[in-house]
């Protein structure tokens, strides 16, 4: 499997998804080693610097990309697995931001009372211990947090000629801030224009459900991921697979809006993988259905709604063959075998699913299935279920 290394510079960081030539060109099934910046570019580094005075909003959220993907075309669908996000720094920076924030009055919810003060607080990275320090600012109170890496940008060009702001999430995905965005984690973005021009940013070292003020734990993030291209069979908006879970993406405002989008591709995703009726699947998301909430401060808010894939119904029987793709490439100055990285962590397995000409839902159709990663950093699963079951990829042509 071929792995490109890529880190920007300054003047190649993208601060909007659409209206940007691409860094590169690369084909499915290439690994990429993406380094990104914090969501500031790195201006707060101390709790001294104030995002009022280092922080120019039009230059917020800087991407790593654009990157052209070989045979996409509108319509399709692109896959990006996300095999591992290591914090690139040994810092982070969190802020409240005047009249940003989801507790606070700002220029689209006005009131009379003052903005909240400007403040800036930096947590120390522990990598040992793999945490990240909270230290109070008006008082002495410290607490270490477990990191929990996560990229709140992944996004493809939006459709019609948009060029939309990196702190916009949408059908394109962006800014959706959502901590299901991490290692093990497999995106679905519907293609809108040809090469995808996808981009990853907005590295959080944490993040509550919701990021009330406004900002996570933002720190600059090296990304490893895979990428994949399904012919066809694009998602009205993006979703999310995990070992355990498939999750729609609604992002909108009020918030019931959010939450109706998820829903309905949630249900319509349940309908479509399971062969139920669309009320079937209605009936059946109602009762199982999880719905965290990404964030509720950038331009459109964010909406998760979840299904364990172990309460939905298997998919009808149908053939397997599988092939071995290879390992994801270890850095250089990794020759541990229980190094994450290493080849022998990474028997990464994918296989494809012919269904048998008779089925009435897809005669002479083929899917594809990628074993999931594990939900430990970043390592592959290996080996094939005895009677797998087919969960909501799109299928290939």
């Amino acid at each position: 499997m071929e792995l490109i290394e890529f880190t920007p510079t300054r003047e190649q960081y993208a601060y909007t998804f659409g209206g940007v030539p691409p860094q590169m060109r690369v084909k499915p099934g290439t690994a990429l080693r993406l380094w990104s910046d914090d969501a500031f570019g790195g201006a707060l580094r101390s709790v001294e610097d104030l995002s009022s005075a280092k922080v120019d909003l039009r230059f917020v959220n800087p991407q790593t990309g654009p990157f052209y993907v070989e045979g996409a075309e509108p319509g399709d669908t692109l896959v990006l697995h996300l095999v591992d996000l290591v914090p690139a720094r040994d810092w982070a920076a969190s802020a409240a931001i005047p009249l940003f924030g989801g507790m606070t009055g700002t220029d689209r919810t006005v009131n009379l009372q003052p903005a909240l003060p400007d403040t800036t607080w930096i947590y120390e990275l522990d990598r040992d211990r793999n945490t990240v320090a909270f230290t109070a600012r008006h008082s002495d109170h410290r607490v270490e947090l477990p990191v929990e890496p996560m990229l709140g940008t992944v996004g493809v060009a939006p459709a019609g000629g948009e060029v939309r702001s990196s702190l916009v999430p949408d059908r394109f995905g962006g800014n959706m801030d959502s901590p299901e965005m991490r290692a093990g984690a497999t995106a679905y973005l519907g293609v809108n224009v040809e090469g995808a021009m996808f981009s990853v940013g907005d590295g959080h070292y944490r993040q509550g459900e919701g990021e009330a003020c406004g900002t996570a734990v933002e720190g600059a993030m090296t990304t490893t991921l895979i990428v994949d291209l399904v012919k066809g069979h694009a998602p009205g908006w993006p979703r999310i697979e995990t070992d355990t879970h498939i999750m729609a993406i609604g992002s909108s405002r009020p918030m019931e809006d959010s939450w109706r989008i998820g829903n309905a591709e949630l249900v319509h995703w349940v309908s479509e993988m399971c062969g139920l009726h669309v009320m079937d699947a209605y009936q059946l998301c109602s009762q199982i259905a999880q719905v965290p909430v990404a964030n509720v401060v950038d331009a459109n808010y964010s909406v998760v709604v979840k299904a364990a894939k172990r309460l939905l119904p298997p998919r009808r029987p149908s053939a397997v063959s599988t092939r071995r793709c290879g390992p994801v490439p270890a850095p250089s100055g990794h020759s541990d075998p229980q190094h994450p990285f290493h080849e022998r962590q990474h028997p990464w397995t994918c296989s494809s699913t012919e269904p048998a000409s008779s089925s009435p839902a897809a005669p002479g159709a083929s899917a594809a299935r990628w074993w999931r990663p594990s939900s430990t950093r970043g390592r592959w699963s290996g080996s094939a279920p005895a009677a797998p079951r087919r969960w909501p990829r799109p299928r290939r042509r």
